[in-house]
């Protein structure tokens, strides 16, 4: 069979996350290949690895500014003229589908569902089936879907509501759920519930603000009660202070450097503190663990944070004062506050997304215009 081609771009982890959990799912369920290209660095080469960095620089120093890019790009036609802007991303797009020949195309970053057709006609080859995988939850920029697309994979039912008030076309919209690994779904060691001789765990995930981080820890390690771990990224500094601090407090502290087993760690701990990412609320969720979200970039996160907090699968926490009072509330009285939560994420948890969303491509391009049900483990979306 000709492949399928997931197109991703690294202006933030949840593009890449869905796409390398998507090829899981290909590959675990081993029926089409497929090819995660991200077609943007050989199409702007040094200028796309500054623009990352750039893009980084502005959602974590001045969320601001992003929140104003954002707006505008959800207000802004994207005209031809704009489109032109991107020639040598079409140029490269035009390449890929001339040598892959691919039977769907699944855009996991928004730019590409613009550029497709006009690709296809000048490749040759227009005979694929055209789907959007949105990452963002309910806060959903039009960038995404004003675009001619086939389908549009959903990662949730609060989205899909979202799409149908934009006016959306009902059966473009299918509610696949977030391509996490298929680590998540794999069969583990069971998590005891905190309480009793179980202290409880707790993950805190550092991704900007550092200086509120060593302050947080060390009251955390104050207060005791819980086996506390900490990502520091590839922040070698804080990572060296913040093992310096837990040795002069004679404090038990787990602290990691760049995270390879994200699954495993979100699996094994009780509670989750870090900012609403789209993968890092996707993957809590695919993990059931709770999250207290310590910081929302205005834009994409907004919806990524309501989709937690009007769940009931987590608490805003924006103060390091605010942290330590919401994990002490949800540990006491035997952990009540924290099963509670914790019974609404498994409600929303959908570890298998990888996987049922790879069956149900597969069997949609070998069978075109089976009807969109549940039969493959997908949901449409509820009808109002």
């Amino acid at each position: 069979m000709r492949p399928v081609l997931i197109l991703t771009a690294g202006y933030g982890e949840g593009h890449n996350a869905a796409a390398r959990g998507l090829k899981e799912g290909f590959d675990l369920l081993g029926e089409s290949r497929a090819e995660v290209l991200d077609l943007f660095a050989p199409a702007f080469g040094r200028f796309y690895q500054r623009s990352r960095a750039d893009y980084l620089t502005v959602v974590n120093n001045r969320p601001w500014l992003w929140a104003s890019v954002y707006s505008a790009l959800d207000r802004f036609p994207f005209t031809n003229r704009l489109l032109s802007l991107l020639w040598p991303l079409k140029r490269e797009l035009v390449k890929a589908l001339k040598e892959y020949r691919p039977q769907a195309v699944v855009s996991v970053y928004p730019v590409y569902g613009h550029l497709l057709a006009a690709a296809g006609r000048e490749a040759g080859h227009s005979g694929f089936e055209s789907l959007v995988l949105i990452t963002d939850s309910i806060t959903v920029n039009s960038v995404w879907y004003k675009c001619d697309a086939d389908t549009f994979l959903l990662p949730n039912e609060d989205t899909a509501a979202v799409m149908r008030n934009a006016s959306v076309q009902q059966d473009k919209l299918f509610v696949s759920g977030f391509p996490v690994s298929t680590k998540y779904s794999a069969q583990g060691e069971a998590r005891p519930d905190p309480g009793g001789e179980v202290l409880p765990r707790v993950l805190y995930m550092v991704n900007g603000q550092p200086g509120r981080v060593v302050p947080l820890v060390e009251s955390l390690l104050r207060k005791g009660g819980i086996e506390l771990t900490v990502t520091a990224g590839k922040d070698e500094a804080l990572k060296s202070a913040l093992e310096n601090l837990a040795l002069r407090m004679q404090k038990p502290l787990n602290v990691l450097g760049w995270v390879s087993n994200m699954p495993h760690l979100l699996r094994r701990n009780h509670l989750l503190i870090g900012k609403a990412g789209g993968a890092a609320v996707q993957e809590a969720l695919a993990a059931k663990t709770p999250m207290l979200i310590t910081q929302i970039l205005p834009g994409q996160e907004e919806g990524n944070a309501r989709l937690v907090l009007q769940n009931g699968c987590g608490a805003h926490a924006p103060t390091n004062e605010a942290i330590l009072q919401s994990v002490e509330q949800l540990f006491a009285k035997s952990a009540h506050a924290w099963h509670q939560m914790h019974r609404h994420t498994c409600a929303l948890s959908r570890p298998d997304a990888a996987l049922t969303t790879a069956r149900w491509i597969t069997q949609r391009i070998r069978n075109e215009g089976t009807p969109r049900n549940s039969r493959f483990g997908l949901r449409a979306p509820k009808k109002q």
